[in-house]
């Protein structure tokens, strides 16, 4: 069973955020720099990268050209951060 919702939006920020909706209404801007570290993820330092995240269809993850991925409960759990939410 999901503990998080959907994510049906994402759009690049400026510098190392993104703007997120889901599917439950949260929405937030989370700003990942300091998730830019190891093998996938120190390439997307390099902003012009960063800038061509897109959601995977199949399990609603933000990822890159690259490979680099993060998980969707992640990034949830940093949007209802920055709306203001506990959970």
């Amino acid at each position: 069973m999901l503990r998080y919702s959907r994510l049906i939006e994402a759009t690049y920020a400026g510098d190392y955020r993104v703007n997120l909706k889901f599917s439950d209404g949260v929405a937030g801007c989370v700003d990942l720099s300091d998730q830019l570290w190891g093998y996938y993820h120190e390439p997307l330092k390099d902003k012009q990268l960063f800038s061509q995240l897109r959601i995977d269809p199949e399990v609603a993850a933000l990822v890159w050209p690259n490979g680099a991925d993060m998980a969707p409960e992640i990034i949830y759990e940093r949007a209802l951060q920055a709306a203001g939410k506990n959970k």
